[in-house]
Protein backbone atom coordinates (compact mmCIF):
# COMPACT_ATOMS: atom_id res chain seq x y z
CA UNK A 1 0.00 0.00 0.00
CA UNK A 2 2.89 2.36 1.00
CA UNK A 3 4.67 2.26 -2.68
CA UNK A 4 1.41 2.10 -4.25
CA UNK A 5 0.93 5.91 -2.10
CA UNK A 6 4.15 6.70 -3.27
CA UNK A 7 3.63 6.37 -7.24
CA UNK A 8 0.13 7.78 -7.28
CA UNK A 9 1.08 11.48 -8.31
CA UNK A 10 3.61 9.88 -10.86
CA UNK A 11 0.94 7.43 -12.83
CA UNK A 12 -1.84 10.34 -13.18
CA UNK A 13 0.97 11.94 -15.00
CA UNK A 14 1.82 9.44 -16.76
CA UNK A 15 -1.65 8.48 -17.81
CA UNK A 16 -2.62 12.06 -18.56
CA UNK A 17 0.59 12.22 -20.96
CA UNK A 18 -0.57 8.89 -22.40
CA UNK A 19 -4.38 10.37 -23.25
CA UNK A 20 -2.88 13.71 -24.72
CA UNK A 21 -0.16 11.41 -26.98
CA UNK A 22 -2.84 9.56 -28.60
CA UNK A 23 -4.90 11.89 -29.00
CA UNK A 24 -2.39 13.56 -30.46
CA UNK A 25 -0.95 10.73 -32.61
CA UNK A 26 -4.53 9.08 -33.53
CA UNK A 27 -2.60 5.74 -32.33
CA UNK A 28 -4.10 4.04 -29.50
CA UNK A 29 -0.73 1.77 -29.42
CA UNK A 30 2.00 3.78 -28.32
CA UNK A 31 5.71 3.24 -28.39
CA UNK A 32 7.20 3.57 -25.29
CA UNK A 33 10.85 3.49 -23.86
CA UNK A 34 11.85 2.69 -20.32
CA UNK A 35 15.39 3.95 -19.92
CA UNK A 36 17.09 2.44 -16.89
CA UNK A 37 13.18 0.34 -16.03
CA UNK A 38 14.58 -2.36 -14.22
CA UNK A 39 12.76 -5.35 -13.54
CA UNK A 40 9.15 -3.50 -15.60
CA UNK A 41 7.54 -1.64 -12.69
CA UNK A 42 6.16 1.08 -14.91
CA UNK A 43 6.94 -0.67 -18.19
CA UNK A 44 4.51 -4.09 -17.29
CA UNK A 45 1.87 -1.75 -16.09
CA UNK A 46 2.16 0.16 -19.54
CA UNK A 47 2.54 -2.45 -21.80
CA UNK A 48 -1.00 -4.30 -20.32
CA UNK A 49 -2.56 -0.94 -21.16
CA UNK A 50 -1.60 -1.96 -25.04
CA UNK A 51 1.69 -0.11 -25.38
CA UNK A 52 4.45 -1.55 -26.86
CA UNK A 53 7.08 -1.16 -24.70
CA UNK A 54 11.14 -1.37 -24.28
CA UNK A 55 13.10 -1.64 -21.21
CA UNK A 56 16.88 -0.45 -21.15
CA UNK A 57 18.99 -1.53 -18.96
CA UNK A 58 22.48 -2.56 -18.24
CA UNK A 59 21.78 -4.88 -15.63
CA UNK A 60 21.36 -8.63 -16.86
CA UNK A 61 19.34 -9.45 -13.55
CA UNK A 62 17.01 -7.04 -13.91
CA UNK A 63 16.54 -8.06 -17.46
CA UNK A 64 15.53 -11.72 -16.43
CA UNK A 65 13.39 -10.68 -13.93
CA UNK A 66 11.48 -8.34 -16.64
CA UNK A 67 10.95 -11.08 -18.32
CA UNK A 68 9.46 -13.21 -15.75
CA UNK A 69 7.28 -10.39 -14.56
CA UNK A 70 6.05 -9.42 -18.26
CA UNK A 71 5.50 -13.26 -18.58
CA UNK A 72 3.82 -13.67 -15.36
CA UNK A 73 1.16 -10.98 -16.18
CA UNK A 74 0.76 -12.10 -19.88
CA UNK A 75 2.10 -9.05 -22.02
CA UNK A 76 4.58 -8.82 -24.04
CA UNK A 77 7.85 -6.22 -23.14
CA UNK A 78 10.97 -6.33 -25.20
CA UNK A 79 14.31 -5.68 -22.87
CA UNK A 80 17.61 -4.27 -24.24
CA UNK A 81 20.67 -4.74 -22.38
CA UNK A 82 22.55 -0.93 -22.24
CA UNK A 83 22.96 2.53 -20.39
CA UNK A 84 20.37 5.45 -20.98
CA UNK A 85 23.63 6.92 -22.52
CA UNK A 86 23.94 4.58 -25.06
CA UNK A 87 20.36 4.63 -26.33
CA UNK A 88 21.05 6.03 -29.58
CA UNK A 89 23.09 3.22 -30.41
CA UNK A 90 20.69 1.09 -29.24
CA UNK A 91 17.51 1.96 -30.61
CA UNK A 92 15.98 3.53 -33.65
CA UNK A 93 16.39 7.85 -33.99
CA UNK A 94 12.75 9.15 -33.50
CA UNK A 95 10.93 5.67 -32.84
CA UNK A 96 9.41 6.27 -29.41
CA UNK A 97 6.49 8.06 -28.05
CA UNK A 98 7.29 8.54 -24.83
CA UNK A 99 11.06 8.11 -23.02
CA UNK A 100 10.45 7.30 -19.46
CA UNK A 101 13.94 8.48 -17.56
CA UNK A 102 13.26 7.38 -13.57
CA UNK A 103 15.82 7.46 -11.69
CA UNK A 104 18.36 7.33 -14.16
CA UNK A 105 19.84 10.33 -13.76
CA UNK A 106 21.88 9.99 -10.41
CA UNK A 107 23.76 7.12 -11.72
CA UNK A 108 24.61 7.90 -15.71
CA UNK A 109 28.32 9.03 -16.36
CA UNK A 110 26.44 12.24 -17.97
CA UNK A 111 23.01 13.62 -17.10
CA UNK A 112 23.36 16.10 -20.34
CA UNK A 113 24.30 12.98 -22.66
CA UNK A 114 22.04 11.04 -21.62
CA UNK A 115 19.07 13.40 -22.15
CA UNK A 116 20.88 14.54 -25.24
CA UNK A 117 20.35 10.65 -26.50
CA UNK A 118 16.45 10.59 -24.91
CA UNK A 119 15.83 13.75 -27.72
CA UNK A 120 17.60 11.49 -30.38
CA UNK A 121 15.11 8.27 -29.83
CA UNK A 122 11.94 10.39 -29.45
CA UNK A 123 9.31 11.80 -32.01
CA UNK A 124 8.71 15.44 -32.87
CA UNK A 125 6.00 15.92 -30.33
CA UNK A 126 7.30 13.26 -27.81
CA UNK A 127 7.44 13.64 -24.12
CA UNK A 128 10.08 12.54 -21.88
CA UNK A 129 8.97 11.93 -18.26
CA UNK A 130 12.32 12.03 -15.72
CA UNK A 131 12.14 11.55 -12.22
CA UNK A 132 15.11 12.29 -9.82
CA UNK A 133 16.32 12.11 -6.30
CA UNK A 134 16.16 15.76 -4.77
CA UNK A 135 18.69 16.95 -1.94
CA UNK A 136 16.67 19.47 -0.25
CA UNK A 137 14.37 16.31 0.43
CA UNK A 138 17.61 14.44 1.64
CA UNK A 139 18.49 17.10 4.22
CA UNK A 140 15.47 16.54 5.53
CA UNK A 141 15.21 13.00 6.08
CA UNK A 142 18.87 13.12 7.33
CA UNK A 143 17.98 15.52 10.04
CA UNK A 144 15.67 14.25 10.96
CA UNK A 145 16.98 10.86 11.46
CA UNK A 146 19.29 13.24 13.84
CA UNK A 147 22.29 13.38 10.94
CA UNK A 148 22.53 16.86 11.50
CA UNK A 149 26.01 16.87 10.19
CA UNK A 150 25.00 15.05 6.86
CA UNK A 151 22.23 17.17 6.62
CA UNK A 152 24.41 20.17 6.19
CA UNK A 153 26.86 18.59 3.84
CA UNK A 154 23.46 17.64 1.61
CA UNK A 155 22.92 21.47 1.57
CA UNK A 156 26.49 22.97 0.55
CA UNK A 157 27.76 19.75 -1.76
CA UNK A 158 27.00 20.25 -5.31
CA UNK A 159 26.45 16.37 -6.11
CA UNK A 160 24.18 16.87 -3.28
CA UNK A 161 25.46 13.99 -1.66
CA UNK A 162 25.79 13.74 2.17
CA UNK A 163 29.43 11.82 2.46
CA UNK A 164 31.22 9.09 1.08
CA UNK A 165 28.76 6.15 2.08
CA UNK A 166 25.82 7.65 0.26
CA UNK A 167 24.57 5.48 -2.14
CA UNK A 168 23.46 8.09 -4.66
CA UNK A 169 25.69 10.01 -6.93
CA UNK A 170 24.14 12.71 -7.21
CA UNK A 171 20.68 14.32 -7.13
CA UNK A 172 19.17 16.97 -8.67
CA UNK A 173 16.76 20.60 -7.59
CA UNK A 174 13.78 20.99 -9.76
CA UNK A 175 16.00 24.18 -11.51
CA UNK A 176 18.85 21.50 -12.25
CA UNK A 177 16.56 19.15 -14.18
CA UNK A 178 14.53 21.39 -16.24
CA UNK A 179 17.76 23.41 -17.09
CA UNK A 180 19.20 20.15 -18.02
CA UNK A 181 16.08 19.23 -20.60
CA UNK A 182 16.16 22.88 -21.91
CA UNK A 183 19.58 22.42 -22.65
CA UNK A 184 18.76 19.25 -24.64
CA UNK A 185 16.22 20.85 -26.50
CA UNK A 186 12.93 20.09 -24.49
CA UNK A 187 10.05 22.47 -23.75
CA UNK A 188 9.21 21.65 -19.79
CA UNK A 189 5.42 21.33 -19.66
CA UNK A 190 4.69 20.33 -15.93
CA UNK A 191 7.10 20.04 -13.01
CA UNK A 192 5.37 18.04 -9.72
CA UNK A 193 7.00 16.74 -6.82
CA UNK A 194 6.59 13.07 -5.64
CA UNK A 195 6.63 11.86 -1.90
CA UNK A 196 6.55 15.16 -0.04
CA UNK A 197 4.64 13.76 3.13
CA UNK A 198 5.07 9.70 2.04
CA UNK A 199 7.84 9.09 3.11
CA UNK A 200 8.18 11.07 6.12
CA UNK A 201 4.59 9.76 7.71
CA UNK A 202 5.23 7.06 9.94
CA UNK A 203 3.68 3.53 8.60
CA UNK A 204 0.95 2.85 11.01
CA UNK A 205 -0.77 6.62 10.13
CA UNK A 206 0.22 6.03 6.37
CA UNK A 207 -1.87 2.43 6.78
CA UNK A 208 -4.50 4.16 9.42
CA UNK A 209 -5.87 6.59 6.11
CA UNK A 210 -3.95 5.79 2.88
CA UNK A 211 -6.77 7.49 1.14
CA UNK A 212 -6.23 10.76 2.73
CA UNK A 213 -2.25 10.31 2.68
CA UNK A 214 -2.98 10.16 -1.53
CA UNK A 215 -4.88 13.57 -1.37
CA UNK A 216 -1.99 15.08 0.66
CA UNK A 217 -0.27 14.02 -2.18
CA UNK A 218 -2.00 15.70 -4.54
CA UNK A 219 -2.10 18.65 -3.23
CA UNK A 220 1.18 19.10 -2.04
CA UNK A 221 2.62 17.83 -6.18
CA UNK A 222 2.07 21.15 -7.46
CA UNK A 223 2.51 23.52 -4.44
CA UNK A 224 5.23 26.05 -5.18
CA UNK A 225 7.04 25.07 -2.00
CA UNK A 226 6.19 21.49 -1.16
CA UNK A 227 6.91 20.27 -4.76
CA UNK A 228 10.97 21.53 -3.94
CA UNK A 229 10.84 19.48 -0.74
CA UNK A 230 9.76 16.78 -2.00
CA UNK A 231 11.62 13.01 -1.87
CA UNK A 232 11.74 12.84 -5.80
CA UNK A 233 11.34 15.68 -8.52
CA UNK A 234 9.11 14.69 -11.43
CA UNK A 235 9.25 16.93 -14.87
CA UNK A 236 6.94 15.97 -18.27
CA UNK A 237 9.06 17.68 -21.10
CA UNK A 238 8.46 17.62 -24.73
CA UNK A 239 10.51 17.34 -27.66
Amino acid sequence: MRDATRQTVVWEALRAVLADLTAATGRDRLDIVDAGGGTGGFAVPLAGLGHAVTVVDPSPDSLAALERRAAETGVPVRGVQGDAGDLGDLLEPEGADLVLCHSVLEYVEDPAAALAAVAGILRRGGVVSVLAANPVATAIHRALSGNFNEARQVLADSAGRWGDRDPTPRRFTREDVTGLLVKAGFTVADVHGVRAFADLVPSRLAEADPAALVELERAAAAHPVLRDIATQVHVIAYR
